[in-house]
């Protein structure tokens, strides 16, 4: 059966547009039950809409705390019975009674190599730091921000004098790659924790690894068709 997804965001929705194109395609061994909104008005909403999946515009203004805010979202995922809890661009940290209700559950992408450059501007923060490289890791969430166990990582070289845009053009698409990458391990029963670390089993059948078509790596190496 399809692992049951359902994705929270915050803006435009781009990697959630990504779960949406894969699982219709049969790329993506999900089903995505919902997409819930806190921001009114972000494109998310459009994309689930056209993409035939139901969608919750929940505006945490209107609560009166992060804590009723939470139990509201729980609530509304528990009844949706979702199995996986995406977290594609949602702008907000969850309380402990969310990651206590879906434990070992919740994934985030995060613009840049973690433990490096947390918060907000990852990747804005890594270009003014002056890497040379530059990134993104998918990971679990935790009570602390952009902490919990990483899954994947993906890097590529900041070329001298790159502006933001350019590099987040590069890591915007590796981030549509190692997520669904990253979903599709869950989906199949493949992610083993073991403290920090986080271990891919191999798959029932044989997985043919991706050859990177440019200058980036991604590690664990990615399987096609991703």
């Amino acid at each position: 059966m399809p692992l049951r997804v359902a994705i929270l965001a915050s803006g435009s929705g781009s990697n959630a547009q990504r779960l949406f194109d894969l699982s219709r395609a049969g790329t993506l061994a999900i089903d995505p039950v919902l997409l819930i909104c806190n921001r009114p008005g972000a494109h998310a909403l459009e994309r689930a809409k056209q993409a035939g999946v139901p969608c919750l515009m929940l505006d945490h203004a209107k609560e009166a705390n992060r804590e009723r805010y939470d139990c509201s979202l729980v609530a509304i995922l528990k009844e949706a019975k979702a199995e996986l809890i995406v977290m594609a661009g949602y702008m907000r940290l969850v309380t402990p009674f969310f990651l206590h209700s879906f434990p070992g559950r919740v994934l985030n992408i995060h613009p840049a190599l973690l433990p490096a450059f947390p918060g907000m501007r990852g990747a804005a923060d890594a270009l003014e730091y002056g890497v040379r490289l530059a990134g993104c890791t998918v990971h679990f969430v935790d009570e602390t921000m952009d902490h919990g166990q990483i899954i994947i990582q993906a890097a590529v070289p900041v070329t001298p004098d790159e502006g933001l845009e350019a590099l987040q053009t590069r890591i915007h698409a590796l981030e549509h790659r190692i997520y669904p990458q990253a979903v599709q391990w869950l989906a199949e029963k493949r992610v083993q924790v073991e403290g920090r670390r986080v271990r891919i089993l191999p798959a029932a059948t044989a997985r043919r690894a991706v050859t990177p078509d440019g200058t980036w790596i991604a590690w664990p190496p990615l399987e096609e068709p991703f």
